[in-house]
Order: C-alpha cells, then structure tokens, then sequence
C-alpha cells in the first residue's frame, strides 16, 4: 500500500501524568502536538489509580486540539499509532464500553503480598521461565486478580463475557475502534503472557482465576487494528475524511527503542521520565535473565517472528525531582535541579535512594523505602538536589551492569547509551550518567521517541515508511556526552550508592516486612 508523503502520522502517547497527540512528517520531525494531564488518585498509601474514562476524553481533546492549531485535516492523517503505560490494567463493560471502576497505575504496590506469597510458594522460576518477569504487583496479573476478588459482581460479569479485561492500549483501541485487542509488547508485561507461544497460558490464567473470556486478542505491534472515526471527537474538527486507521501498538518504553532505531541486537536505550527504563535488544529469541531485569516482547511487526528484549525498570526517577518540588517544596519547577546541582561541587557525600514504590530492577523489593545517608549539618537543599539527578544515573549503572552479564554485547557493536525522555534536557545529568558508566551518552535530535516509535509502527503497516532500514535512516544526534570522571572516583562514588542501596533494602527486613536472607 502506497501513502502520499504529504501526508502525516499521527501518535497517541498516553503516559502516567498525561496523554500527547503528536504528529510526525514524512522525515520523522514534530510538525503538531498537544498535551493534557490528568489526575493521579491515592485511595491508600500505596495504592496508586487513574479515571479511564478521563484519559479517554483527555485523548479526544489532545488530538482535536492538535490537529485544529496546526491546521491540519483529519483528511491528512494517514494512520494513528498508539503507545501508553504499561501494565496499569483496566476493566471495562462490554456493552457499554464503559470502565467499571478507576484503573489500577502500575505503580500501585496493593498486591505486594499477594507477590511475596506468590515466591514463598514456589511460583518466582515458573513464572519467569514461562512470561520473562518475576512475581511482582508491578505487572497486570495480580491487579486483575484483585479486581475479580474485591470488585462487587466483577467475575460474574467476566465468566459470562460481559466485562472486558485489557492495559490501557487495549482500552483505547476499544474507544476508538470497537476491537478488543492488544499487541505482543503490552501482553508480555501481564505476567499472563507465555513469551514463547505469544499466547495467553492457561496455567497462569487458572492460578490468577482470570476468564479467558475478558481477555484481548493478542496481534502484532505493526498492522491495522480498526479504523478511528473522527466524528467522534469533540466539535471543532472538520475533515472531509472522517475514518483513520489505528495501525501501530507499542509499550512506551518498546515504542522508545523503536523510536530510537534500536533495530540491532545489543542497540540499548534508557529513557527518564516518572521511572526510569533500560531496553537492550536480544534478537529473536528470549534470553532468560540471572541477574534482576526482565524478559520481554521489543517488537512485532505483521507476521514476522517478534523481536525481543532485556529490560531494566527503575520505578523512580523523574517523580523524585517532581517530589522534591511538589513535597518538599524546595525547587519550583523541574528545570530548577540543574542550576542547582551545579551549584555545589558534589553531594557532601549524601545519597538518595528514591526507594518511593519499593525498589524494581535488579532488586525487585517492593518493601524498599525512600532512604537518604550522609547527611550532616552542612547539607543543604542544592546537595539534596543533586543527590536526586545522581540517584537517577546510579540505577541507571545498577541495571546496565545486570544488563551487560545478562546479554554483553560484542565489541563491534556500539557501546553508547542512546537516552530520551524529558529528564535528558538536563545537561548536567546527561554528563553524569556518561561518567557514572564511563561510556559515551547520545542524546536525539527528536526527544518524543515513545510517540515517534509509534508512529513508526503506524507508518510501517499502512507503506509510509517502506523498511526499518529507511527509519534507521531517519536517526539523528543532538549531543553525545563523554565520559570525564576518571576510574578511581567513578567506583568510589558507585560503592557509596551500593551502601546507600542496602540502607533502604534493610528497611524491610528491620521493619519485619521481609524476612532476613
């Protein structure tokens, strides 16, 4: 199928904090975009939920705003792709199509010792064997199982067909084009998924007591899901072509290293945002991690063999700059952190451990709390602050170190980290993260690479872009960063972390949550 280059891609990225409608050209550049947040909702502590029926209607209003300040006509568009936060599960009803009750965020730890149960059973090698993750309440499964106990009516509705299970792709796929289904990346972060036949285990869903009724068909993440109608969008778009094809589905973090042409087994990416995700592509088989990260689907387009990854999940980092803002007050915006690292010299020998969620990779202890050490008289905001960007890069290193004994790279391949997301405008954590790992840092000239990796995909399955050759093509630097920080002082600095880590993972086993090892 053959599109005019005239034409435009449009993506949906809908995120943790909010939804973005971008729109890409021909040449992979930003020609239109939109944004709007939407409310983070904390029943418990812990517990962590979004309105599905506010993202909806928050997509509507992205994509018309979009398009309407642009000037461009829905006529224009010629596909949608779709990439969104993972594993936050949402149950709808099938008739209605409307959520049944508020989506539980990935973030939500609710089911932790549903998890903890789960290994004291015998379940952590099974699991990983058959989905690639260890038992987690990061992962959708134990979310659904949850709401099949404690929403009222909730599995009677399943059992019968009446109520629909899906993460929040499969929610909007359904909202714009009435198709229950999902693709191969989202399924593989349910914990549902048997990475090896691509299909839902029924093991799995018998211990989860999930009906496989309420489940998505499982497709690839490069094909036409259904069509969008934008007459149903709200007033104020006018186009003579009405119906767009939804044709690409990424995870956020798969769309990232799509977007960053991570197309090469050993290609690694990390993008920063709420948490913080390290991606390196293992080819075309799933290799099995011995060290914290886990197994999962990169990419799959049309009917070709999926392609796979390694991943690393930091569950904070960004949101603990956005803690010290909106908690301690003590920055006022985001962009504040880097005057003020810079500021001081180094962190006075204070470490933060962003430990707000438990700890994800290569730890995976949900018990874990926030912990900071070395504080003395003479800390003051600008040493906490940096201590929170060097936190970042220093998970980053814990994870890249699991990574590179899980699945080093030859020497040929190139062994720069290729970084995105909105944490990387940040100069000084570029810098640091560079120096931390002591490996060049390359930074895009295109910075949305989780909604450029959607469009991507869209273009791919309706002929706009031919080949991943020809995207590949499309990748461009903005800076790459250089490691300065001499050997010595890199290990001394990340043997402090190392302390400072088993600080907050002594929190559990002190406090009783976690039996000592």
């Amino acid at each position: 199928m053959s599109v005019s280059k005239t034409t435009y891609i449009g993506a949906i990225d809908q995120g943790t904090t909010g939804t973005r409608f971008m729109v890409f050209d021909h040449s992979g550049e930003p020609v239109a975009r939109a944004y709007r947040e939407h409310r983070q909702i904390y029943p418990q502590p812990g517990w962590v939920e979004h309105d599905p029926e506010e993202i909806w209607q928050n997509t509507l209003a992205v994509v018309a705003e979009a398009l309407s300040t642009s000037g461009i006509g829905a006529e224009q568009i010629a596909a949608i792709g779709v990439t969104n936060q993972r594993e936050t599960t949402v149950v709808w009803d099938a008739r209605s199509g409307r959520a049944i009750c508020n989506a539980i965020v990935w973030q939500d730890r609710r089911t932790a010792d549903r998890c903890s149960q789960l290994a004291r059973d015998g379940w952590t090698e099974r699991l990983r064997a058959k989905t690639g993750l260890p038992p987690d309440p990061y992962f959708s499964a134990t979310k659904l199982e949850w709401l099949l106990r404690n929403v009222s009516g909730l599995r009677e509705r399943a059992e019968r067909g009446e109520a629909l299970f899906g993460t929040i792709d499969a929610w909007l796929i359904w909202k714009m084009t009435g198709v229950h289904s999902t693709d191969a990346t989202n399924a593989s972060r349910t914990m549902l998924l048997n990475l090896h036949t691509l299909d839902w285990d029924e093991e799995l869903l018998e211990l989860f007591g999930v009906p496989r009724r309420m489940l998505p068909a499982v497709r690839s993440s490069c094909e036409v899901y259904g069509a969008f109608d934008l007459k149903r969008r709200p007033e104020g778009l006018a186009g003579a072509a009405n119906e767009v094809p939804v044709a690409g589905v990424l995870g956020d973090q798969q769309a990232a290293l799509f977007g960053q042409a991570g197309f090469a087994v050993g290609d690694t990416k990390n993008t920063y945002g709420t948490g913080s995700f390290l991606l390196r592509n293992t080819g075309d088989g799933p290799v099995a991690s011995r060290h914290g990260l886990l197994t999962t689907v990169a990419y799959r387009l049309a009917d070709r063999p999926a392609c796979y990854a390694l991943e690393g999940s930091v569950f904070i980092t960004g949101a603990a700059v956005q803690w010290l803002r909106d908690g301690l007050k003590i920055i006022s915006s985001a962009a504040e952190s880097e005057a003020l690292a810079r500021s001081v010299q180094d962190t006075g020998g204070v470490y933060f451990v962003p430990a707000f969620a438990g700890l994800g990779a290569p730890h995976w202890n949900p018990y874990a709390r926030g912990t900071v050490v070395g504080l003395t008289r003479g800390t003051t905001s600008a040493h906490l602050v940096r201590a929170a960007l060097e936190a970042i890069a220093y998970q980053s290193r814990d994870v890249l170190e699991a990574m590179n004994a899980d699945a080093p790279v030859s020497p040929d391949v190139d062994a720069a980290l290729k970084v995105d997301g909105g944490a990387v405008k940040n100069d000084f954590l570029c810098q640091f993260q560079s120096d931390v790992l002591g490996v060049p840092v390359v930074r895009p000239t295109v910075g949305e690479t989780t909604a450029l990796g959607a469009a991507y995909a869209a273009g791919l399955a309706v002929g706009y872009w031919q080949s991943l050759e020809e995207i590949k093509g499309l990748w461009k630097a903005d800076r790459t960063f250089q490691p300065q920080m001499d050997a010595e002082q890199r290990e001394q600095l990340y043997s402090g972390w190392q302390d400072a880590v088993r600080c907050a993972l002594s929190w559990a086993r002190e406090s009783g949550k976690q039996p000592r090892t």
